[in-house]
């Protein structure tokens, strides 16, 4: 579809485009499991160091195409970096941002080589509950009731989850602990940062400064890379495991994060909140119909708890949600959500 038919999207269509970003993001727990020989490390630099060429390639293109519809009003003066790519060297909260990406990037695949699929995506799902929590004690955000029993609910399921999986492991001597912990507190750095993140973008946009975030991700994606190169050497993966990387980098990253943009711009911020979800499911299937990783009775009811609380804290406050955007995509265009 070319760039500027996207730009036309009806909301039925935003709401499917959006199911397929949702689709292209939970495929990394599936295809992490195809990996033969790459290393934690390892696996990380790839994905990332294929998300920032993917990027070098898309923006210029994308700028250029808003540039040409109207959606992008160039600035004068701006520079090479920042006309082709989004690049804002001189900002430091830009600079964060991008930096919480390179750590979603970097614990996201890390908690995958040490845990289960379903148990990092189900970490990851609180994230929206930790953004409101982060922005309580740094914003001043006043919380709602609903959202204050979202995180209790969420909090209840998440100890449930792993309060079993950990006395299941005391008692078997085969299931790694360790593994265990580690994967868990990787995979809860991603939402962490996440929170951070937004924190950052929205005290930004309050000051005047809007952060695009779509370069933000083409900067974390380049930190990450060369953050992981020294601990990925030496490199070990093979032809098949570079391909499947690429796929990450490409189609679980670089294009569904410039989709997402698209669907922003037509979706509220509770759609979108509601819709990106569907990654938890998707993923969690995906990794058992096409890897064999089965989730556990444990599992699958504390997720469900945590899950149920997201949905219906985004369903109650369906009307009272101001629509202030979730994420900042493109400079002219405050309004759009992440």
């Amino acid at each position: 579809m070319p760039f500027r038919a996207l730009s036309r999207l009806t909301h039925t269509q935003a709401v499917l485009l959006m199911v397929a970003v949702t689709l292209m993001w939970s495929i990394a727990g599936v295809v992490s499991r195809q990996l033969e020989s790459a290393a934690r490390f390892e696996v990380t630099f790839w994905r990332s160091a294929f998300t920032a060429l993917s990027l070098l390639l898309i923006l210029p293109l994308w700028r250029a195409a808003d540039r040409a519809n109207g959606a992008l009003v160039p600035k004068a003066g701006e520079g090479l970096l920042h006309r082709h790519w989004g690049v804002l060297p001189g900002s430091t909260p830009f600079w964060i941002s991008g930096l919480c990406w390179s750590v979603m990037f970097t614990a996201f695949m890390l908690a995958l080589t040490f845990t289960t699929v379903a148990n990092v995506l189900i970490i990851m799902s609180v994230g929206p509950l930790l953004t409101a929590l982060v922005a309580r004690f740094t914003l001043g955000q006043r919380l709602a009731l609903r959202t204050w029993a979202a995180i209790v609910a969420a909090g209840l399921g998440i100890v449930y989850m792993y309060g079993s999986q950990f006395l299941q492991a005391f008692g078997d001597a085969a299931v790694d602990t360790g593994a265990l912990v580690a994967g868990s507190l990787a995979a809860l750095c991603v939402p962490t940062a996440a929170a951070i993140n937004w924190t950052v973008v929205q005290r930004s946009q309050t000051h005047g400064e809007k952060i695009d975030l779509v370069p933000s991700v083409l900067l974390g994606a380049l930190v990450s890379s060369l953050f992981t190169l020294p601990l990925a050497l030496p490199f070990n993966a093979t032809a098949a495991d570079i391909g499947w990387l690429a796929l990450l980098g490409l189609v679980q990253l670089a294009i569904p994060c410039a989709l997402a943009v698209v669907c922003a711009r037509s979706l509220k911020a509770p759609e979108v909140s509601l819709l990106a979800l569907l990654e938890v499911i998707f993923g969690i299937l995906l990794a058992w119909l096409g890897a064999g990783e089965s989730p556990g009775r444990e599992v699958l009811l504390g997720g469900t708890l945590v899950i149920g609380a997201l949905v219906v804290n985004e369903l109650l406050g369906w009307r009272s949600r101001s629509g202030a955007p979730r994420i900042q995509t493109l400079e002219s265009s405050p309004q759009r959500p992440d």
